[in-house]
């Protein structure tokens, strides 16, 4: 029998995690059976089953795919000296999520299936875990960042790195329940947004902005 290449395998695996993402995000997690997920995928039940013994695998392999490609888009960040300010920073690891690696191209749909994974982890305790623990990467994650903006002369020290970390989290976390929500929620949108609230502190509380069109009375 010939020997099964490596590439092969990893392929079929990811096929099998493409499937199961379009139908979790479609129908979710509970309405889907693994049925449904072989039909989608077009495999047999040998071919999947070799790879995942159950949906409750599968769930697993997708929220630990999307915490290690969040992880890693920050880790890189922190490796570029001065890193990129949390606004570009959030828009790049964002549009990695929603744009570049989304089954289908339906984004909406993939944070659906995002908000699914964190709904899950109020009964699933295996996926709890797993979600506890990539939130607590993407902190520390965070924190070293934070430290780098302060070592570049970016950031004050008055806060901790800790809060800033979850508070970056937050806003990212908040940007998927609203594509997930009401859809065509454009990463460029939430990039301005931050960039706005983050040229506060540039300029004296009262002072007009360059974007205002009003004039002042003389007094």
């Amino acid at each position: 029998m010939a020997r099964v290449s490596q590439e092969h395998l990893d392929a079929r695996r990811r096929q099998i995690l493409d499937g199961a993402a379009r139908c979790f995000a479609r129908n979710g997690f509970h309405a889907t059976s693994m049925q449904d997920i072989l039909g989608e995928a077009g495999l047999s039940a040998g071919a999947v089953y070799r790879y995942f013994r159950s949906k409750e695998e599968l769930i697993a392999a997708i929220a630990d795919e999307a915490f290690a490609g969040i992880r890693g888009a920050f880790e890189e960040a922190a490796r570029t000296t001065p890193p990129p300010t949390p606004d570009v920073l959030l828009g790049r690891v964002l549009r990695r999520m929603l744009e570049e690696q989304v089954p289908g191209g339906d984004r909406q749909a993939f944070a659906r299936l995002i908000v699914q994974v964190w709904t899950e982890t109020l009964r699933n305790e295996q996926l709890a875990a797993t979600l506890d623990e990539g939130y607590g990467g993407m902190r520390l994650v965070w924190a070293k960042l934070v430290d780098v903006y302060r070592a570049n002369g970016l950031m004050g020290t008055d806060v901790p790195a800790d809060h800033v970390a979850r508070t970056l989290i937050a806003t990212a976390q908040g940007f998927i329940a609203q594509q997930a929500l009401f859809g065509n929620v454009e990463v460029g949108v939430l990039e301005d947004g931050l960039r706005a609230l983050m040229s506060m502190g540039d300029r004296p509380m009262g002072e007009p902005s360059t974007g205002d069109t009003g004039e002042t009375k003389e007094s």
